[in-house]
């Protein structure tokens, strides 16, 4: 499912750029959200991108680290049809869009697009499978996953409450910590799982 998720927001976004009245209803616009009731901003935003850079940058992320996590959901369910997978990745669209949705709820010009918030998410669910694994950060500099995280958290909170660009820091920031939560709710024991990795390294 993750490639098929994949084809979609390429296609979606292909489609975005070339029809200005489609991008404009697909946008995440919390005021439109709660005056006209458009509630398919929550996931239609996480599909279209705001260029080709934007594009590439989140489904190559995205594509890194979602076969793996797809699989470890695959298992849990004991099927391959990657529909928790689909569930976990629609969930993470708008669980990263809530704390700006009730912030800009009455701001008609704020608007915001783009996967990255559910890509974290799927970037930190790897993360807590995986933390000692290794990640290329900006694809070049070797860093373990959970150092990795932690310092992407910090960087998008930081980054978030100084408002220094248009970036959706927020939304990078709770789609984070969503991607984190979700595997150990699903499965408590992925939590403890996580702690005795941390713990047999201190041994």
């Amino acid at each position: 499912m993750s490639i098929i998720i994949i084809i979609v927001t390429v296609l979606a976004s292909m489609a975005a750029f070339q029809n200005h009245s489609f991008f404009e209803k697909a946008l995440f616009r919390p005021y439109l959200m709660k005056k006209n009731n458009e509630w398919w901003r929550w996931v239609s935003n996480g599909f279209i991108h705001a260029d080709y850079t934007h594009l590439i940058v989140n489904m190559l992320s995205f594509y890194f680290f979602a076969g793996y996590v797809e699989n470890e959901f695959n298992l849990f369910t004991g099927n391959e049809l990657g529909i928790l997978f689909v569930v976990f990745y629609i969930s993470a669209l708008v669980m990263s869009g809530m704390y700006d949705y009730y912030r800009h709820q009455n701001n008609y010009a704020y608007s915001a697009l783009g996967a990255s918030g559910a890509v974290a998410a799927v970037i930190f669910a790897y993360i807590v499978y995986n933390p000692f694994s290794i990640i290329y950060l900006y694809y070049v500099i070797k860093i373990p996953a959970w150092l990795f995280g932690i310092l992407y958290l910090f960087y998008e909170y930081y980054m978030g409450k100084k408002k220094m660009d248009n970036i959706g820091h927020n939304a990078h920031f709770f789609g984070a910590l969503f991607g984190f939560v979700f595997p150990i709710l699903l499965r408590p024991q992925t939590g403890l799982d996580l702690i005795e990795k941390f713990t047999n390294l201190l041994h």
